[in-house]
């Protein structure tokens, strides 16, 4: 199996095959669920200090922080594959 590999910014790459889920940070619940990940240890910033615009739920548990927009790392992903860009409706 090919692992398609992204980069979310400041030199770090994401590994797109286990990625469940893109979200915003902006609602109570998701800054909820992020507060309970960084307490058990599950939480990886890789924002380098930066606004975080992306949250990014994986299927180990893990959630990645990211400064980068949902929809311009959707557009890396498209854009390494090949295809057109998505553009937000």
């Amino acid at each position: 199996m090919l692992t398609e590999l992204v980069h979310i910014g400041f030199g770090n790459i994401l590994a797109m095959s286990r990625v469940i889920a893109i979200a915003t940070p902006n609602s109570a619940p998701m800054k909820r669920t992020i507060q309970e990940v960084r307490n058990k240890g599950l939480l990886i910033d890789m924002t380098n200090g930066k606004r975080t615009k992306a949250v990014i739920i994986t299927d180990s548990g893990h959630i990645i922080l990211a400064a980068l927009a949902p929809e311009t790392i959707a557009g890396r992903l498209q854009a390494s594959r090949g295809g057109s860009v998505l553009k937000p409706e």
